[in-house]
């Protein structure tokens, strides 16, 4: 008796571990010295990777992805890495591709721009077809909104369009990542839609909301956003070294003994997003946390 007594509540320990185990995701490309697609999803450490960034589109311009040192987008050198895409998916880790970025020219000026812009994305870089896709033959899992500049408007037309396709097969994830700043001055409308499954918070070059030795200012963000966002699971967005922004940076013990206890009780808790790949790899802060988060 007391032995299946010990085996349930060692059950009921690991059930609770289970619910507000969260994952990591990373945003890669914007490095060449960051190691390929497909050795980043070997780490295991990651549960999505977004491809940073398409960083042209809208407006009539001819979208055009960045992916830095990794390959050249205009001799269509980055279908090589459908290879990585699918040996990642292989391994159980979601690709998105990332929308916009600090440095980009994007801009929707209608709702039927952003039309069209879903419909590149879907025949470009989903479940579409077409001649000329960026990254060759592999389906992303979704895309990932960045949007820190061009306009207010019409994000949540795209989000919408691109949802819509979902209806034709495989699902298209929809992420972002906003300000910790409540609510988001580019994408706090189509956040408000519910079309988002997951959503990365940006604690970092935003001192009102981030981490500063006290927690007090990041917990009632974190509140809110958990609260006021219609997403299945909130990220808490960091850099992984203290060279990766301005500031925001969370020391890895800080992380696990202060941060993390104090939200991790949200039932909308998914992990900890990281920028990035290159940095990471500088720190190994992602294999530091990877077992508290």
């Amino acid at each position: 008796m007391a032995n299946q007594l010990a085996l349930i509540s060692l059950w009921i320990m690991l059930l609770a571990a289970g619910i507000n185990a969260g994952g990591i995701a990373i945003y890669w490309g914007q490095n060449g010295g960051e190691g390929t697609l497909a050795e980043t999803c070997s780490t295991g450490n990651y549960d999505f990777v977004n491809l940073a960034f398409l960083a042209t589109f809208g407006n009539g311009q001819t979208p055009m992805i960045n992916l830095a040192g990794h390959c050249d987008p205009y001799s269509n050198g980055c279908t090589k890495l459908t290879t990585d895409i699918k040996s990642c998916q292989a391994k159980g880790v979601k690709v998105m591709l990332t929308l916009g970025g600090a440095i980009g020219s994007y801009y929707l000026t209608s709702a039927a721009d952003a039309k069209q812009v879903a419909t590149y994305l879907w025949n470009n870089f989903l479940g579409g077809k077409s001649s000329t896709r960026p990254l060759g033959k592999a389906v992303l899992d979704g895309i990932d909104f960045d949007i820190e500049g061009g306009t207010t408007q019409h994000w949540d037309d795209l989000a919408r369009y691109l949802s819509g396709y979902s209806s034709q097969g495989k699902k298209v994830y929809l992420t972002a990542a906003p300000q910790c700043p409540f609510p988001d001055a580019y994408i706090g409308t189509a956040l408000k839609t519910g079309l988002f499954d997951y959503v990365w918070v940006q604690f970092y070059n935003n001192p009102p909301c981030q981490y500063s030795g006290g927690i007090t200012n990041l917990e009632d963000a974190w509140k809110q956003w958990t609260s006021d966002i219609p997403a299945a699971k909130i990220f808490l967005g960091l850099p992984a070294s203290p060279t990766a922004a301005g500031s925001g940076y969370i020391p890895a013990g800080d992380l696990t003994s202060k941060v993390l206890p104090a939200i991790k009780g949200s039932s909308k808790y998914g992990g900890v997003m990281l920028w990035d790949k290159y940095h990471d790899d500088q720190t190994g802060y992602s294999s530091s946390i990877k077992s508290h988060v």
